[in-house]
């Protein structure tokens, strides 16, 4: 059955491809009136190939044409001075699930040219009663009502709250896991494993793109290849494809890629990466290997791309320095374990243990100097953020690893954090492969408000002017064109988005206007919340949402749905297993 739809995928994406293709060779006459018209720019469509000098027209939510100068009328009528108009940018890994409740208009994003927060890992649906409390009772300094227990319910709060840009959604393997068997260490029964099966299944008709998981996190590292296998199959059956965060990013690397390979082949679905990496000094050669395994993948026909983050440190929690038995539970039955001396001792034994064989141990990778601390739910521990664990351990009189027990414990959190594990000879090289697009793996802030009684991660708010300043201006990894491509369309592509990403008459009017020899990224782990500049206009669904380089707070995202959804005509997971569009 999957086969039979790969095939017509091919025969289903040409046709779109010379639907569009028409649309655009068939410009607008000269007497028409359009909306919105981008005169003058240097024009990037998101394919890959080389820039020309031109107009776009804008109607409505669509583009209506994209060409060289034509003397084109329009209500509103933009001279961009010859600045780079490109398809807007997709983040591919993006974690505003709660940042869009403190502000809808996501600015470290958006004033980079990010259109679409595609937000994956986990996901805020399907809940149950206990899910919804806990939720409720684990919130830090962003609050916000659980109003919903679906995954559609959701996506439909925010757009119904105001947002900027467009928002997609996986369904979560570890969300549907939880529902069904909670958060401990534990397998489910035939029985189980069809109902978490039915989440998915309805999960994808309420617009999820496929289904996503974090395996070195509890309670999703529990889960067995077979059972990531039966989700990724009811997935696929929808349209969906597979993202994850691996197992191991450094010392079993290559295993955990092949884990993610074996559950593409045997699901049918494309797998996607989450931040490829290559984490801990010990493992940075082994990225040719990883290369290798990936290309080989793909020409037997797998479909496997990557995303990836612009930095040499990663953020995540104090959870990923500690053994997932002692998380076995959850939150609150891993703090309570924490508090027991013979837990805690066995747990430190862990924790200096640099290559554990079941884990990935970051703190170990890192070291104590290369963990910076960023994000504390306790107002007692704020004064700490910005300081290393080292800095905290020798102002406590403590070991590291006592010192991160002890934080854990005091701010009943997994504690927000950076460790600094990639080379950035590794990130020159990863971010010139052609099956690799960008995600920030951050929130969506804004450098005022609630926002600043955290530390961010700079890619928050420089992932993608990075790629431009340092990648394509500094160090000439890729030109232009391929940034946008890697940017917009390839993501596009990945995610079966035919009519956003790119520049053709027909698509949806996301565009991002910049300045190629200007666009700059400013945040750095000392001072983060730094928005980036060098975007002179957003436009998300024909209108827009930064105008002459300043946000204008509109609420012109929408929700996008994978294509099971069934709020459309021919719709449902039968529907879409009838349409796949994916190409190879």
């Amino acid at each position: 059955m999957i086969q039979f739809c790969r095939m017509r995928s091919f025969a289903a994406l040409g046709a779109l491809s010379a639907v569009l293709a028409s649309a655009a060779d068939a410009a607008p006459h000269d007497t028409d009136v359009h909306d919105l018209v981008l005169r003058d720019g240097i024009i990037y469509d998101g394919s890959g190939r080389a820039p020309y000098r031109g107009d776009v027209a804008i109607d409505a939510d669509r583009i209506t044409y994209v060409g060289p100068h034509r003397d084109l009328s329009a209500r509103t009528d933009i001279d961009v001075k010859g600045h780079a108009i490109a398809p807007g940018f997709i983040n591919m890994l993006a974690h505003p699930e709660e940042s869009l409740f403190a502000d809808g208009r996501a600015l470290s994003d958006l004033m980079q040219g990010v259109t679409l927060e595609v937000m994956g890992e986990f996901s805020m649906g399907p809940l149950n009663k206990k899910m919804v409390q806990l939720m409720a009772a684990r919130q830090d300094d962003i609050k916000y009502p659980v109003t919903w227990t679906t995954l559609g319910q959701y996506l439909e709060t925010l757009q119904r709250r105001g947002i900027s840009p467009n928002v997609a959604s996986f369904v979560g393997a570890s969300t549907v896991r939880s529902v069904v068997l909670g958060e401990g260490d534990v397998q489910p029964s035939p029985a189980q494993l069809d109902q978490m099966r039915t989440l998915v299944h309805q999960a994808m008709e309420q617009g999820a793109l496929g289904l996503t998981t974090m395996l070195i996190y509890a309670p999703a590292t529990y889960a067995k290849t077979p059972e990531l296998i039966a989700l990724a199959q009811e997935s696929a059956r929808c349209g969906g494809i597979y993202t994850v965060h691996m197992r191991s990013e450094g010392d079993r690397i290559e295993a955990a890629l092949q884990e993610t390979i074996d559950i593409a082949k045997a699901s049918g679905a494309p797998a996607e990466v989450y931040h490829l990496k290559v984490a801990g000094k010990d493992n940075w050669g082994k990225l040719d290997r990883v290369i290798t395994m990936v290309d080989a993948a793909r020409a037997s026909g797998i479909r496997i791309s990557a995303d990836m983050y612009t930095y040499t440190a990663g953020a995540t929690g104090l959870d990923a320095a500690m053994p997932p038995w002692v998380q076995d539970g959850g939150l609150e039955t891993w703090i309570a374990r924490l508090k027991d001396p013979a837990v805690r001792a066995r747990v430190i034994a862990d924790m200096r243990n640099p290559h554990p064989g079941n884990w990935e141990n970051l703190l170990a990778a890192s070291g104590a100097d290369g963990t910076l601390l960023l994000a504390f739910k306790n107002p007692k521990l704020k004064p700490l953020t910005g300081k290393s664990l080292a800095e905290v351990a020798k102002m406590r009189g403590v070991s590291p690893e006592d010192a991160a027990i002890d934080l854990v414990i005091e701010d009943g959190s997994r504690v927000g954090l950076a460790y600094f594990l990639m080379n950035e000879d590794n990130i020159r090289r990863q971010v010139a492969l052609p099956w690799v697009s960008f995600g920030s793996d951050e929130a969506g802030d804004a450098p005022e408000g609630v926002f600043l009684l955290s530390v961010a991660h700079p890619r928050a708010y420089g992932n993608f002017a990075r790629v431009f300043a340092q990648y394509v201006r500094k160090d000439h990894a890729l030109s232009i064109e391929q940034a946008v491509r890697k940017l917009a369309t390839l993501p596009a592509d990945n995610l079966s988005l035919p009519d956003r990403g790119r520049l053709t008459a027909g698509a949806f009017a996301d565009i991002v206007v910049f300045d190629p020899d200007t666009i700059q990224d400013h945040a750095t782990y000392a001072n983060s919340h730094q928005l980036s500049s060098g975007v002179s206009y957003v436009i998300v669904n024909g209108k827009l949402a930064v105008k002459d380089g300043a946000p204008t707070g509109a609420a012109t995202g929408r929700v996008v749905h994978g294509r099971a959804w069934t709020g459309t005509a021919a719709s449902g997971c039968r529907a879409a297993a009838k349409d796949w569009t994916w190409s190879k």
